[in-house]
């Protein structure tokens, strides 16, 4: 898909008003085509490739979370507050107490979550109603499907995750009536990417062709519906919840380890086989602008990704970057090669060693790895032994993490394998804990939501734990800052949406 030109559509057909309220003076329009060549919605969908750009654009959607984003990247929203990684700025995902429902970056998390809920919406919504004979390739209109539901249902997951309540929209919002809809309760969300996840792995391909790399595959819905169920499973202590996921890890076929771990977040090692969901970063034909969305136009706006925050890079122009907490350089074993790919001091290196940037200088071609298949295996560990499995088996799946690492160095000792024989589970857990901080530090906001979830298990306690902030006035509050609050725009416009405890 890197390689693949994103088309955008009109901003009536895939950015309807579910985040903001709708004027209804704007709906049942006839089309108006004044310009012959741009498409209107009723002379769109006539042949099997506007279903492939529209899918097309929804993963196109993702690029307003990563994005350099005309100076106001959001990336501290899910890196900052876990105790890798840090900063010396009055960051409100830093310090806590600051955090209030108006803050920007709250807003277009959400915003951008809901613009690409709509655009799955509207895809499968044509999909539904496509008349006969419009595809023509046998499985693609399932492999459509299935890229809706998985990227909607990814969408939910975070959704879940930062905020825990919000709006359930599983359908296309063409009237104002059904732009009330009401905050979910207790693990909605996560149930329906759960869903979502399931129906996506029935209809995705085991993989596509070189041409179409990137877009999601049956590896991809089978690993988030592991991920999704290991969450649920956490905070419900649900044992049916691990062993479900247990069963959907097992559908994960033909990926592996790469053997250099930093090949993971190098520019020219992308789409490998460990991973499995990646941002696809790329350059746009007419010139990477980072001070222009992509909404408009196919050779206008951006499409990279930003890494700026972990090289003190010029485009902060003076604001504070991101670095190491002391924990996390503390937390590598002497030897272990991946502290070099993840440290070098206490600047963080994953992403930026192995860089290239687009053609703006500020923007990168480097894609973001939104799910590693380490990852998996040390969630199925998890699972494993959350569910009463064998031990042996859970410390094998951590142990073939740790191999891969001193497989790096020939002859490499470090790190060593866990002992195999060992069978104190709250050992072994601990374990998956350390494990998952070394291997997985820095990346997509991965330690935020792995504590938060642990702490709703019982397995460690938020209320007195040391996040390791560069600040020492940073705040931790147990009773509000496990959620983030909803964006005050929310609930100024939809009287239906709850705002979260302590905002």
């Amino acid at each position: 898909m890197k390689k693949h030109k994103i088309i955008l559509f009109l901003t009536f057909l895939l950015s309807f008003g579910i985040y903001t309220a709708c004027n209804e003076s704007n709906l049942d329009l006839q089309p108006l085509n004044l310009q012959p060549l741009t498409p209107t919605e009723a002379s769109f969908f006539t042949e099997e490739i506007d279903f492939d750009r529209t899918s097309l654009a929804v993963y196109a959607k993702l690029t307003d979370f990563y994005w350099f984003n005309a100076n106001s990247p959001i990336h501290g929203f899910w890196q900052l507050p876990g105790d890798d990684i840090t900063t010396t700025g009055t960051d409100a995902y830093e310090v806590f107490f600051n955090l209030q429902p108006a803050e920007g970056r709250l807003n277009t998390f959400y915003r951008t979550a809901y613009q690409t809920i709509n655009r799955a919406n509207t895809l499968l919504d044509k999909i539904n109603t496509v008349k006969d004979g419009v595809y023509k390739t046998a499985g693609l209109k399932d492999r459509h499907r299935g890229e809706a539901l998985f990227l909607r249902g990814y969408m939910f997951f975070q959704l879940w995750n930062f905020y825990g309540t919000s709006p359930v929209i599983t359908e296309r919002i063409q009237t104002t009536d059904k732009t009330n809809n009401p905050s979910s309760k207790d693990t909605e969300l996560l149930d329906q990417a759960i869903k979502d996840f399931t129906e996506a792995a029935n209809l995705l391909p085991d993989r596509w062709d070189d041409a179409n790399r990137g877009r999601v595959t049956k590896n991809s819905a089978n690993g988030f519906l592991g991920k999704s169920l290991v969450f649920r499973g956490s905070y419900k202590k649900a044992s049916a919840d691990f062993i479900a996921a247990i069963a959907a890890f097992n559908k994960v076929s033909g990926a592996s380890l790469v053997p250099n771990f930093g090949d993971n977040f190098a520019f020219d090692r992308e789409n490998n086989a460990e991973s499995l969901f990646e941002f696809q970063a790329s350059q746009p034909g007419g010139g990477d602008n980072v001070w222009l969305s992509n909404d408009f136009d196919n050779n206008v706006g951006s499409t990279s990704a930003y890494w700026g925050w972990y090289e003190n890079h010029w485009s902060l122009f003076g604001a504070p970057y991101y670095f190491a907490t002391q924990k996390l350089r503390d937390a590598f074993e002497t030897g272990d090669p991946r502290r070099e790919v993840t440290l070098r001091g206490s600047d963080i290196r994953k992403y930026v060693a192995r860089n290239q940037y687009s053609q703006s200088g500020v923007g990168s071609v480097n894609n973001p790895r939104i799910l590693r298949y380490a990852d998996i295996l040390l969630l199925q560990a998890e699972a494993i032994l959350e569910s009463g499995g064998s031990t042996t088996e859970a410390i094998g799946l951590i142990n073939q993490v740790r191999t891969r690492a001193r497989s790096m160095v020939a002859g490499g000792a470090v790190p060593a394998n866990r002992n195999a024989g060992e069978t104190n589970r709250a050992t072994i857990m601990q374990w998956i804990i350390d494990e998952r901080f070394i291997e997985l530090a820095g990346e997509e906001g991965h330690r935020w939501l792995d504590l938060k979830r642990w702490h709703a298990a019982g397995k460690i306690n938020l209320a007195n734990w040391n996040f390791n902030s560069a600040r020492s006035d940073a705040r931790f509050d147990i009773n509000r800052n496990l959620l983030y609050p909803i964006p005050l725009n929310e609930i100024d416009l939809n009287p239906n949406v709850t705002q979260n405890p302590g905002y």
